[in-house]
């Protein structure tokens, strides 16, 4: 076996004191950032920074591997079987008796020593055995920050223990035991009064009493001098106490009465997974770098109803009893009953008294003093107070303990703000589980073999169950019960009940998913109840303060409190700035109550509210994103709502920035739209987003929602709808090759274009007809139907159109090899574009001059076009045509014996296409390219 040795030069010996080689310094700390958190996960970045500091060099993770591979070899061959370095997840944890480490020795001892049941030789006894572990300098050849704080650390506890030793000593009359180590003590802290007063009454004692006046005189001239002041008055108060003879030897402290040690936890439940990174939160609050709290420490575990704050609290106070051996104090606090009784503070308070020994006569009247007399009680106690199910932060406050040494834990579903602000609690919030940390919970409540018998079930039953531990349980728990039930047949009737409600249901109303939420319902102002209702509505996944705002029919300054309530209820989650989402079971319990609650007229109008923002800000959006897009009528109305909050969107980046985090709100919202038969705001919808999807490569969403826009549309007769509708899935078609459908789309555009008598829409169907002959490579075709488009585009006024076509005629002419007559119509539509403004089409033209270039042979101005076109549609995030002309850039590049150029731009453009989901046509040709090269 072997011992880790931290308190002073850091070193692994056998039993028989054998020294081990644990290789160089960087490795020795590694092993020491792992030992001095011994027992517990040491994350990889967190072993990182200990080891290298804030600035790691870039193969600082490859050299930890490295070290950690060594020191698991050490571990494997010294230990004994009792001694592993494991990985766990994230990071790293030395496995081993926490008395093999010294430090950790050092601490167990002083926490023995503070036992009110020893008298004064057991302590000197433990307090002395603590002190002969330094050997020096703790770490003293490890450097770097990490390493400077944990010395100070360690350093001072050794301070606090060798003034306690001296003091015991003192008392048994034994005074030259503590006058060497209080010497050194006052060396390495020259200006620190408490060691020098300790020593002067130490010296005095052994009858040296000129050395202990000299003590005094040394202290004064090294404060006098150098920072200009006298000593304090406890020291000179002893100094003239000494002069006058009147101090006498202290008396010798009996050992007391052996005092009640609380062991209240509850039972550890079975079937804890996950949440390594909350754990590794707490144990460095309960003793962070392995030291222990400098001041009483306070955390506060929040988060929603049944996400598994009790189950991770009680886990982890089970895991740290060791750390807190006068004591485990458990209250639940009923803040969140189903009964709703509050426990009051009171309540818990004559608990606390009670497990700590308080007979009832000794129990003084009200809150206050029996608050001071259990902070009386707990100081210089090393004692964890688990506050479990937490109102408010007034209901905590009188429980803390005062001293340092303790630990206190709340859960809440609250936030508990303001315990975080005036007590300096540490916040720890809990989501719901990561889905293989779900899995896991299952396989331990179920067993493997039934788990991985039905792989798809149990994948369904985590997804609806929204990964909430509760919703797991309860799952399991019927799984359990009824053993011939099928996984399968659980799924299905999660799936086929509301929002999987009923399916949780139950008699117990500690275990009712509905009665376990609505606690936290119950808790809100009306405001922000009709909130939570009405979020019920929004079936995006997450939504904004401003869209929230709409949904209620008020201003963004007042929706924020409101939205504030709802967090620290952890009725909502800000996942983002401004930004809030809900997981599954709440979403369909809010949906529920709106159902209940609110009349169908007041769920009618807060939709229309809700779409109306989205369309009124995608407007804005998508015209700032390609101003020179075909426009579409928006009734200013929105067909009957008068109060909608639209967002400000100050530019094409802002737009670009809308549309990324609104897509999937925005697509949701269609489907909504159409199931509630608001076929124009489909329409709309489809319209505002169709620009954004196509130059983001989104073109399965694309071609759904227009199938649900030309649905809409043909219920309502709205022609113009339906037009636009095929015209856009002619497009999407065709970025995956599917020409014939997209041809139909394009016919069927143009028919009803001709019907309205709308030339620019003509024109836009023959220019879509042209491009999809260009696909094909029927040129001539393609050159015909571009000619017709400039016709009419020059009829409808429609400038844009216009040097699109001719951009498009000169593309055709290229192709048909006439490069100069291509270079003629490009550069006019360059020429065109540039007056207008329009980047998107510049980019275009640049793309059809640098190939006009590259068939003359001229290569080097084919290679600065396209370089142009490529800066273009990077700013404009069109993903496809940057990788269309990054392909073309190759060619240009392998034309003038630039193989290697050639190549890097090649499979640039091919990352490109295959992030968006792109197999045939140029990017299989171009497949073949690079695997001929």
């Amino acid at each position: 076996m072997v011992r880790f040795k931290l308190l002073g030069p850091v070193e692994v010996r056998t039993d028989d004191d054998t020294l081990i080689d644990i290789g160089p310094p960087r490795q020795r700390t590694v092993l020491a950032a792992l030992a001095v958190d011994a027992g517990r996960p040491v994350l990889l970045d967190t072993l990182i920074d200990r080891v290298w500091g804030p600035a790691p060099p870039q193969r600082a993770r490859h050299a930890l591997y490295v070290y950690i591979s060594h020191l698991r070899t050490i571990c494997d061959e010294l230990g004994g079987g009792e001694v592993a370095l494991l990985h766990r997840s994230r990071g790293y944890v030395l496995e081993t008796d926490l008395d093999r480490v010294d430090t950790h020795l050092f601490r167990s001892l002083l926490a023995q020593a503070r036992a009110p049941q020893l008298d004064d030789e057991q302590r000197a006894a433990l307090l002395r055995r603590a002190l002969r572990l330094w050997r020096g300098n703790p770490l003293a050849d490890i450097t770097g920050d990490w390493a400077d704080r944990v010395r100070e650390g360690w350093t001072q506890q050794r301070s606090d223990a060798v003034l306690r030793y001296a003091a015991i000593e003192l008392r048994l009359g034994e005074p030259q035991s503590g006058v060497d180590m209080l010497t050194d003590l006052v060396a390495d802290n020259p200006l620190a009064e408490p060691p020098v007063a300790a020593l002067m009454r130490a010296l005095h004692a052994a009858g040296r009493h000129a050395e202990a006046l000299e003590c005094y005189t040394e202290l004064r001239t090294r404060l006098v001098t150098g920072l200009g002041v006298e000593p304090g008055d406890e020291v000179s108060s002893l100094h003239r106490a000494l002069l006058r003879g009147e101090v006498e030897a202290p008396a010798r402290t009996p050992a007391a009465p052996a005092a009640a040690v609380p062991a209240q936890l509850p039972l550890d439940l079975r079937g804890f997974t996950g949440r390594d990174h909350e754990i590794a939160q707490l144990d460095a609050l309960a003793g962070g770098d392995g030291g222990s709290p400098a001041t009483m420490a306070i955390a506060t575990l929040s988060g929603t109803a049944g996400v598994g704050k009790t189950t991770l609290a009680v886990h982890w106070a089970h895991r740290q009893r060791q750390r807190f051996p006068d004591g485990q104090l458990y209250v639940n606090l009923r803040g969140f009953d189903p009964t709703g009784a509050v426990m009051t503070t009171a309540e818990a308070m004559r608990g606390f008294l009670d497990a700590l020994g308080v007979a009832p006569q000794r129990v003084p009247p009200g809150v206050e003093t029996q608050s001071a007399l259990l902070r009386s009680l707990l100081a210089g106690r090393r004692v964890l107070m688990l506050l479990d199910n937490a109102r408010d932060a007034d209901q905590v406050r009188p429980l803390l303990p005062g001293a340092p040494g303790c630990m206190v834990l709340v859960t809440s579903r609250q936030q508990l703000t303001g315990l975080i602000t005036t007590e300096g609690a540490r916040p720890i919030t809990l989501d719901v589980l990561s889905h293989d940390d779900a899995r896991r919970l299952l396989v331990r409540l179920l067993g493997p073999d039934r788990v991985a018998a039905e792989p798809d079930a149990t994948d369904e039953i985590i997804q609806r169950c929204a990964r909430l531990p509760l919703a797991l349980g309860i799952i399991a728990a019927r799984a359990t019960v009824n053993t011939g039930f099928a996984l399968a047949a659980l799924a299905a009737e999660l799936r086929e009940s509301p929002g999987g409600l009923d399916a949780l249901a139950g008699s117990d109303p500690a275990t009712d998913i509905r009665v376990v939420l609505s606690w936290s319902y119950r808790t809100l102002t009306a405001p922000a109840a009709r909130l939570f209702r009405l979020l019920g509505l929004h079936t995006g996944p997450d939504i904004s303060a401003a869209a929230a705002a709409s949904l209620t029919e008020t201003t963004s300054a007042a929706i924020r409190p409101l939205l504030a309530e709802l967090t620290r209820a952890h009725l909502v989650i800000e996942h983002a700035p401004g930004r809030f989402t809900q997981h599954d079971l709440l979403r369909a319990y809010a949906a529920e109550l709106t159902g209940a609650h609110d009349r169908a007229t007041e769920r009618r109008e807060a939709l229309l509210r809700l779409l109306g923002h989205y369309v009124l800000t995608g407007h804005r959006a998508t015209v700032l994103l390609n101003p020179h897009r075909n426009p579409i009528d928006i009734p200013d109305d929105l067909r009957g709502v008068t109060w909608v909050a639209p967002e400000t969107i100050a530019d094409d980046i802002a737009a670009k920035g809308w549309f990324s985090r609104e897509m999937e709100t925005v697509l949701a919202a269609i489907d909504q739209a159409a199931a509630a038969g608001l076929h124009d705001h489909v329409s709309q919808l489809a319209w505002t987003i169709a620009d954004f999807l196509d130059r983001q490569g989104h073109w399965n969403d694309m071609v759904a929602i227009h199938h649900t826009a030309l649905a809409s549309a043909t219920i309502s007769g709205d022609l113009p709808g339906q037009a636009r509708a095929h015209h856009c899935l002619a497009v999407a078609n065709a970025r995956y090759s599917r020409y014939d459908e997209a041809h139909q789309h394009v016919q069927h555009a143009f028919d009803i274009f001709a019907r309205l008598g709308d030339d620019a829409g003509r024109a836009r169907a023959h220019f879509s007809r042209a491009w999809l002959y260009e696909q094909r490579g029927d040129y001539a075709q393609a050159l015909a139907h571009d000619t017709q488009a400039l016709q009419w585009f020059r009829a409808a006024g429609h400038r844009v159109g216009q040097a699109n076509a001719l951009n498009g005629i000169g593309w055709c002419h290229t192709q048909l090899g006439d490069h100069r007559a291509a270079l003629d119509h490009c550069r006019q539509a360059l020429a065109l574009h540039e007056e207008i403004g329009d980047r998107y089409g510049q980019s275009h033209a640049w793309d059809s001059i640098g190939f006009a270039h590259h068939q003359l042979g001229e290569h080097a101005d084919a290679a600065r076009c396209f370089q142009r076109a490529i800066d273009l549609r990077r700013e404009d995030g069109d993903r496809s045509g940057e990788a269309k002309t990054l392909v073309r850039l190759g060619d240009a590049h392998e034309s003038a014996g630039e193989r290697r150029e050639a190549v890097e731009s090649w499979r640039d453009a091919l990352k490109i296409f295959d992030d968006l989901g792109v197999t045939d046509g140029e990017a299989g040709e171009l497949r073949r390219k690079l695997g001929r090269a």
